[in-house]
């Protein structure tokens, strides 16, 4: 891809259709949430080289660690409810590695609560990016005196320095994340969750921007006409894009 605009016909590449060895299916395309495969091997084929040591800390269903082994990256991948073998259990909070120790970065965090990830209540998709509740002023696009998604944030915060930690200087990440939006009874127009600014602006306090990727979206709710005739009735948008936030470690 070489614009700020990237579209691929499906979830996963097939790696063996342009006669290169590797896997013909990244991750699970039954996993809820899945990050589309051809996103991660765009990012690894600029970013890194043959050899590089790439994390993925909320690596779900895999789809971080295919990749890697189809173009020869070595792979590190944790998640608080593994779903395979070679996915060690840990929170992104707290990342067992040394400082300094990878070529590489991708995080697919949880967009709010959407989506249940796992039954661990330490799961950052339990925390409510639209919550309004609390009087301490901070980093919430509310701002005081309610923080909007203050707990959702302030997690992210430690998701993203950890991320920093180990990171090698003059390396890069990439973060792939939504906006939300919810219906909320008594809310006209329901609740706008920016997710993506909220996230670039915590991460520039952390890295040098490199760039941001709108990503379309080939959701199959985005087909079905009843969500578009809500969405003109209740006067809201579906998403229809995901953002690419790439950063750069330099200290």
């Amino acid at each position: 891809m070489t614009t700020t605009l990237w579209e691929y016909p499906s979830q996963h590449y097939d790696s063996k259709s342009g006669g290169v060895v590797g896997s013909t299916m990244q991750g699970d395309k039954a996993y809820t949430g899945a990050t589309p495969s051809w996103v991660i091997w765009q990012l690894l084929t600029r970013y890194t080289r043959a050899g590089d040591i790439v994390l993925d800390p909320m690596a779900g269903s895999g789809t971080t660690i295919d990749v890697c082994r189809d173009l020869g990256r070595e792979p590190i991948a944790f998640d608080l409810a593994p779903s395979r073998d070679d996915i060690g259990q840990a929170d992104a909070r707290e990342i067992p590695l040394d400082s300094g120790s990878v070529d590489f970065v991708f995080v697919d965090p949880p967009y709010s609560t959407h989506i249940n990830y796992s039954d661990d209540p330490r799961c950052i998709g339990k925390l409510d990016a639209g919550e309004t509740k609390g009087s301490t002023p901070g980093r919430g696009v509310d701002g005081p005196p309610e923080m909007m998604g203050q707990a959702y944030y302030e997690a992210m915060e430690e998701v993203i320095s950890e991320c920093h930690r180990v990171l090698k200087n003059h390396r890069y990440m990439g973060l792939y994340v939504s906006d939300s939006f919810r219906k909320k009874k008594g809310v006209k127009g329901g609740v706008f969750m920016p997710i993506g600014f909220e996230l670039f602006s915590i991460m520039r306090d952390y890295f040098k921007p490199v760039d941001i990727i709108a990503v379309v979206r080939h959701n199959a709710k985005l087909k079905r006409g009843n969500w578009h005739k809500a969405a003109e009735q209740q006067n809201f948008f579906l998403r229809g894009f995901n953002y690419l936030l790439i950063m750069k470690k330099e200290d």
